[in-house]
């Protein structure tokens, strides 16, 4: 199916609304989008991508209609790193909304500056989901003012024209959320009995944490990747930039788990008995039966 034209993707709700309704907004529709992800932004050669790719060059795998040729078969033919990516809604706006509808093979007047707003949209959306899951959280309910004022002022951000999208300070807006990320974590994860566990950027790749216990952990930005996390305990843990890739969760109880993303759960493993947020689905590879 080709990408709709000039249709809304769903704006966020604005100072009243729930966390949960503005995340829906902020889920990838790929056919309403020009497959930017495709295009826009490059790749290295590695475990995660078949071959090299720069900026603004459409993938060899990009067909006309902006549909991946190998979409079923990404993992087979070595482009695993596709599987996991995450626009967080951001190809769509950039499609339909900053461009009203023109796609990037109109002419440079329109690629170049599509491919410069993209990946500032896509860093802003990820921000605004952060944010709206923040409002989810009773506990954080403290800080539920100055996360609902930043909301609104990041979400006006990205309805600006495209020069003015592509100006905005990602680093700035980035830091002030993250400020209020973290109280409303705090707030969560205080509330968490027994004494937390802070890994906050700690280095536990391959690590064996098969059953530990990591309620209401500090977890924020740790390397996990290929660590045995089966039939842990990661209620309530702070998961925010958190690198997930080939982690074992088979049986792991993530519930409530804060500021998963979808793309982390994508990358790593798990099983019918994994528990995962609610927001969260399984990911289809995931094996049927519990390690």
């Amino acid at each position: 199916m080709a990408p709709s034209r000039g249709r809304d993707n769903g704006a966020l709700t604005g100072t009243g609304g729930s966390g949960v309704a503005e995340k829906s907004a902020l889920k990838a529709d790929c056919a309403a989008c020009f497959g930017l992800c495709c295009v826009a932004l490059p790749f290295a050669k590695s475990a995660d991508f078949a071959v090299d790719k720069e900026a603004g060059r459409p993938c060899r795998n990009l067909l006309a209609d902006f549909r991946c040729g190998i979409h079923t078969e990404l993992r087979e033919r070595g482009f695993q790193g596709c599987t996991v990516f995450d626009c967080f809604g951001a190809g769509q706006k950039v499609s339909q909304e900053t461009f009203a509808g023109r796609d990037w093979r109109q002419g440079p007047e329109v690629s170049g500056p599509m491919f410069r707003v993209f990946p500032v949209m896509r860093q802003l959306h990820e921000l605004l989901w952060y944010l709206a899951e923040a409002l989810e959280m009773p506990a954080a309910a403290p800080v539920h003012p100055e996360i609902r004022e930043a909301l609104d002022e990041t979400d006006a951000l990205t309805r600006g024209g495209p020069d003015e999208v592509a100006a905005v300070d990602v680093a700035a807006v980035r830091e002030k959320v993250n400020v209020l990320l973290l109280r409303a974590s705090e707030e969560v994860r205080g509330k968490v009995p027994g004494r937390k566990r802070n890994h906050r950027g700690a280095d536990l790749i391959g690590a064996r944490l098969r059953g530990a216990d990591l309620r209401g952990a500090n977890l924020r930005g740790a390397y996990l990747i290929a660590a045995d996390l089966r039939k842990a305990d990661l209620r309530a843990a702070d998961l925010i930039g958190a690198d997930l890739r080939d982690a074992d969760l088979s049986g792991a109880d993530l519930t409530g788990a804060l500021f998963l993303t979808q793309a982390q759960a994508d990358s790593a493993r798990g099983d019918a008995a994994t528990r995962l947020p609610g927001a969260i689905a399984t990911p289809a590879r995931w094996t049927s039966a519990p390690s």
